[in-house]
């Protein structure tokens, strides 16, 4: 299993956390089962947040009229709206819900110049409440290229997810599928694309990030 760089120190955080949880309770008691118990659940433990920071090799099939999706998760919404902060136009809305489950990077849907990367404070609203896009903590990345236009994408903080990191720079040359950030624990990332695209997917549909193909546009 390849661990991304992300999960590193907080790995290591958890690992002294729970060696010093059974070092005091071998100290504390000569029960063996407590002691089998303690290590059991430190394991159990261990791994959960292991498998948090996976990072699975994935063989991207670069697509220039087809917009890939940014994370793994499930689709829970597509709807016409108004994008204010970068297209100040209508436009399509794609959300995709992350569960602390599932993958945490998140990949450039299409490749092109990034024309905007902002990061913005915010609260912790749960990644469902229709205000989150909005409100949460979240960040604004924007990539242009001469088929889709611009492209806007937003990773969005959650209740759960308070750690959103963003590698993506103004005048960068993304390159589709590849990495443009991570959130911790999982959340949501929404995607803005132009109304005239041929979505693929619904509601519901399970998707993969650097795989499934969330929309079309000639």
């Amino acid at each position: 299993m390849i661990i991304h760089k992300e999960g590193k120190g907080t790995l290591g955080l958890v690992f002294i956390v729970l060696f010093a949880v059974n070092a005091l309770v071998q100290w504390a008691t000569e029960n063996s089962i407590a002691q089998v118990i303690a290590l059991a659940v430190s394991v159990v433990l261990y791994v959960i947040v292991l498998q948090f920071f996976r990072n699975p090799k994935r063989t991207v099939q670069v697509n220039p009229n087809g917009l890939i999706c940014p994370a793994d998760g499930k689709v829970v919404t597509i709807e016409e709206v108004y994008e204010e902060e970068v297209l100040q136009a209508k436009c399509i809305q794609m959300s995709i819900f992350m569960s602390p489950f599932n993958v945490h990077v998140n990949r450039y849907p299409l490749g092109g110049k990034v024309t905007a990367a902002v990061h913005h404070k915010g609260k912790f609203l749960v990644a469902w409440h229709p205000k989150s896009s909005t409100l949460n903590e979240r960040t604004t990345v924007a990539v242009e290229n001469k088929i889709w236009g611009t492209v806007v994408f937003r990773q969005i903080a959650g209740a759960v997810a308070r750690r959103i990191v963003m590698y993506a720079k103004p005048g960068d040359m993304a390159a589709q599928g590849s990495e443009f950030g991570f959130i911790k624990f999982g959340s949501r990332v929404d995607v803005f694309l132009p109304l005239d695209s041929k979505i693929l997917v619904k509601e519901g549909d399970v998707v993969k990030g650097a795989k499934t193909v969330l929309a079309e546009r000639s």
